[in-house]
């Protein structure tokens, strides 16, 4: 069964952002150390969320970054088969809102839209 792996905060102000997350809930909160896009991730404001030690049944990270649109916090689930999945978006009343794409190092992912209008990040892990 696909479970959530990874989960993104989009903020108007990261550092409000980081500065809420930290004192509510203790995470650490860093710019990204990706080895991808340098330039992207800074311009992005990127940052890597880390909630905590791994234990059973938690999530423990996701990402921060400078909001673009109104979009909200964006869960990624992990998937088998990313086709397979986005095969059956449509006809189940959802859209494609980010077309399947590489991420180097990590796997496939695109970005669906369910029939309440919230977003779901798939991710296809890269093949060891």
């Amino acid at each position: 069964m696909p479970n959530i792996v990874y989960f993104e905060i989009p903020a108007d102000d990261v550092d409000r952002a980081k500065h809420f997350y930290q004192s509510v809930l203790g995470w650490k909160i860093e710019p990204t150390r990706s080895p991808l896009d340098q330039e992207a991730f800074a311009a992005m404001q990127y940052h890597d969320v880390s909630t905590g030690e791994a234990e059973a049944g938690a999530l423990t990270m996701g990402g921060m970054y400078k909001r673009q649109t109104s979009e909200l916090i964006t869960n990624h689930v992990k998937v088998d088969d990313i086709d397979e999945v986005l095969a059956k978006v449509e006809g189940a009343g959802g859209t494609i809102v980010m077309p399947k794409m590489e991420i180097r190092g990590v796997g496939l992912n695109a970005i669906i839209q369910d029939t309440e209008g919230n977003s779901i990040g798939l991710l296809q892990a890269e093949q060891q």
